[in-house]
């Protein structure tokens, strides 16, 4: 009994583990920058064998030394996988790799399930998704929010818009790297959950810095007031998990000169967005197009690469401080 027990058990393990390797088809990853390639990393690390590429050879190799496969083009991963997730700057960008010369769709597979996790315009979305349903494809989108840190820890949120049947096959996935995983409704909605979200971050972030700036020209303690702050109802992400004043928290880019993270070019295009679909809808964002102005002039004043939190720098040095 003992043996016939045992080998009911190896049998098992075994079927089980054949199972879920047998699952784990390669994955296509195009966009290895400070998002994709940690989104990628995680890929690999729950099994899955990824099929790599990206403009920059760097970023390629860093993820090949890890285990990834790396091809020359989108359309040379689109011929390999049959899964395939894009994390790229901008519309343009996204236009290009999916139907560009060398596109995903120049050679992607029917049935082949197509995940962008760029924050584009929703509109762009369901141009991408019309094109790739003339090619038999499925095309999702599912932005992401957290930044950099929540990338690597595979804590990112993922908002997803697409074809409801199609949500498990990409969960699967997303699950890899991100801790939550939201069903937004049909392609576009992930997009549009994003901007509204980065559009509020954006207006929470300069108040935050506004108000930061202010406590100090009064002579209170940075510290002290984010404190207070933090016990009232002013309290909210920017100045509880990253808050823009350096000296106040640690871990996060004010205290590393505002490097890393959220860059205000990113914040800038991503408010640029907002600011379109509100045209486009006739709603009415005040705020969220001073932030939009607010962050193209400091683009234009050095802080293009500097993380978004910088406004607060921005704001010190406008008021001669």
């Amino acid at each position: 009994h003992f043996f016939l027990l045992c080998s009911t058990f190896w049998f098992y393990k075994i079927y089980v583990s054949t199972r879920s390797m047998a699952s784990k088809t390669p994955v296509g990853f195009i966009g290895l920058g400070n998002m994709g390639s940690p989104m990628a990393k995680n890929l690999l690390k729950n099994g899955y064998p990824v099929i790599a590429t990206d403009v920059f050879p760097q970023s390629c190799k860093e993820l090949q030394d890890t285990g990834a496969q790396v091809v020359d083009s989108p359309a040379d991963v689109a011929e390999k996988a049959d899964r395939i997730i894009t994390m790229l700057p901008s519309s343009p960008n996204v236009i290009e790799v999916y139907t560009g010369p060398n596109g995903i769709l120049k050679k992607v597979k029917k049935g082949t399930l197509l995940i962008d996790s760029s924050t584009i315009d929703p509109a762009v979305s369901r141009e991408m998704a019309v094109a790739a349903e003339k090619k038999g494809a499925v095309f999702m989108d599912a932005p992401v929010s957290g930044g950099v840190g929540a990338a690597s820890m595979a804590k990112l949120t993922f908002m997803v818009g697409g074809v409801v049947e199609e949500y498990n096959a990409a969960k699967e996935l997303l699950t890899c790297m991100g801790a939550n995983v939201i069903y937004c409704g049909q392609v576009g909605t992930g997009q549009a959950a994003k901007i509204c979200n980065n559009m509020l971050l954006a207006i929470g972030m300069i108040g935050t810095a506004e108000t930061m700036n202010l406590g100090i020209r009064l002579g209170l303690d940075p510290k002290l007031l984010a404190k207070i702050l933090n016990m009232s109802s002013g309290r909210c992400w920017s100045s509880d998990t990253y808050n823009p004043v350096p000296g106040v928290m640690e871990g996060v880019p004010s205290a590393n000169n505002y490097q890393g993270g959220f860059g205000t070019t990113l914040m800038a295009k991503d408010l640029g967005l907002a600011q379109n679909t509100a045209t486009n809808t006739k709603t009415p964002v005040p705020l969220g197009s001073l932030a939009h102005q607010i962050y193209r002039v400091m683009c234009s004043r050095g802080y293009a690469n500097k993380d978004f939190s910088s406004v607060f720098q921005f704001l010190r040095e406008e008021d001669g401080q």
